[in-house]
């Protein structure tokens, strides 16, 4: 991962394509990208493109090929010139990039926790007899499953979910499911907040690596296009989400295998020339062969620059890892 660069060090006006999906949450973070880039000078047009994993909606993500999907077609783009830089949703990014690519920005973070949406109950326990959840994440049915166990509710069922903000939205509203959850940042920037009924607090639900941050692909060698965007990275969340990143990287970075990792900066973030501040991760690892395994730990460390996140990333993996977790397969 590229370390954040200097703002002072942006070229002079480029001409730059982003390549996006074209969900309608996508296209929303690829012109945010876009706006705060011709707002620095630079002349941004749009690339959409339809991605394998907008295109496979019968099967969940982990038998499908993971969350790769959803860039592998934005990085052929960006591969053979048709794009200059790739906008995405951290959480959809693998932890290990293909040689040649770079993640150049991660941008401020909006809400990263998980959002319950439903017309039917406010909360979980209020589901009516024989309800049924969506969701289309692993961590999520494990987190649900472990709060069902604690209420009682056997006669729950969670379901996958799959498909674009909006396709699951009109799922809900259809009747096919009576609660289903989301991220909440989504939501937020599509301006959706009002279909919240509550937020879950990471105690709760832990949220995703990266849950809630966009990042910025490049390819490596495109010095240019990563001063361009240095303005827009924000150190304090590119140091919690790589730290995130770094626990899932240490397990594997599957999305076969239920991974929850968030990292918050309990007395403030460092700002511009500030000293190191606490930084503290909670990371869970479900099992996958044994329902209702579910191993947790939380590390702490003063943390001013991405190699000190990613130590304390793997730290939390190696605590995980002596309770018991595993590495999974390549």
């Amino acid at each position: 991962m590229s370390a954040p660069c200097s703002p002072t060090a942006a070229p002079p006006g480029l001409d730059l394509t982003i390549a996006t999906r074209e969900s309608r949450l996508a296209l929303w973070q690829a012109e945010h990208v876009q706006a705060r880039l011709q707002a620095a000078g630079h002349r941004v047009r749009l690339l959409g493109m339809t991605t394998r994993g907008d295109q496979i909606l019968d099967r969940t993500l982990s038998k499908v090929g993971g969350k790769g999907l959803f860039v592998k077609e934005l990085e052929v783009a960006l591969e053979q010139g048709r794009a200059d830089l790739a906008v995405h949703s951290l959480k959809d990014v693998p932890m290990e990039l293909p040689q040649g690519f770079a993640l150049a920005c991660v941008m401020q973070r909006e809400d990263p926790r998980d959002a319950w949406v439903s017309p039917h109950a406010a909360e979980l326990a209020e589901l009516p007899a024989g309800a049924v959840v969506g969701t289309s994440s692993l961590r999520r049915m494990v987190l649900l499953r472990a709060a069902l166990v604690r209420l009682g509710r056997d006669d729950v069922r969670i379901e996958p979910l799959r498909g674009n903000l909006d396709t699951r939205l009109r799922k809900l509203d259809e009747g096919q499911y009576h609660a289903i959850v989301l991220a909440a940042a989504g939501l937020r920037r599509l301006g959706l907040q009002a279909r919240i009924r509550r937020v879950f607090e990471p105690h709760e639900m832990l949220p995703a690596a990266g849950q809630g941050a966009l990042g910025v692909e490049i390819r490596a060698e495109r010095n240019d296009v990563a001063q361009a965007l240095a303005p827009l990275a924000h150190r304090p969340t590119w140091y919690a989400v790589e730290a995130e990143r770094a626990v899932s990287r240490a397990l594997g970075g599957s999305c076969s295998v239920p991974l929850a990792a968030h990292a918050e900066w309990p007395h403030g973030a460092p700002t511009e020339g500030d000293a190191p501040a606490l930084l503290r991760l909670r990371a869970a690892w479900g099992d996958p062969d044994q329902a209702g395994v579910l191993l947790t730990a939380q590390v702490q460390a003063e943390v001013g620059s991405l190699a000190q996140a990613r130590t304390l990333g793997e730290q939390a993996a190696a605590a995980l890892l002596a309770q018991g977790a595993r590495v999974a397969p390549a």
